[in-house]
């Protein structure tokens, strides 16, 4: 069996938590529309004629492929996780990159824009658009936070 996504949406949330980082973690999937799903993660191949729509809903323990960020960290920190994604100028497909670091979005962004170049560069094929979809976070005293960006799967041919 061959699953080729034909839609996929993109979504990105932080959350705080007092208890737990995999509770920040839990709260970010909820905000992001993807805390129901059992996600499984997949590298970073969007196939060819897949097309971007708008987040939609899911049921609930469907088994979803996504190329997931996450970053956690701890109180005073400042974390950011998201992608980069980008269609080949030839028509065939495209690529994501996936990034988190203890730092800020901006940061953040010239890594991701880096990894694209570098995923070009050894395709030897060049990208249209680089689009971002970047979460920050200053997390607050006596919290963990947690920070994702996801480019989630939703069809399939």
């Amino acid at each position: 069996m061959e699953l080729v996504p034909s839609k996929f949406f993109i979504t990105h949330s932080s959350a705080v938590s007092p208890t737990s980082d995999l509770n920040a973690f839990d709260k970010a999937l909820i905000n992001a529309g993807i805390g129901e799903q059992n996600l499984v993660s997949v590298s970073s191949v969007i196939p060819i004629g897949a097309v971007r729509i708008e987040p939609c809903g899911m049921s609930m323990g469907a088994v979803t492929h996504c190329v997931l960020a996450q970053m956690r960290g701890t109180e005073g920190e400042t974390i950011a996780a998201g992608i980069a994604y980008a269609y080949r100028k030839d028509g065939k497909g495209g690529y994501v990159a996936e990034g988190h670091i203890h730092g800020s979005g901006e940061s953040l962004k010239e890594i991701l824009a880096c990894k694209m170049k570098e995923m070009s560069d050894i395709r030897g094929v060049e990208f249209n658009e680089v689009n971002f979809a970047i979460e920050e976070l200053k997390i607050p005293m006596d919290n963990y936070g947690c920070c994702v960006s996801a480019l989630v799967f939703a069809e399939y041919r």
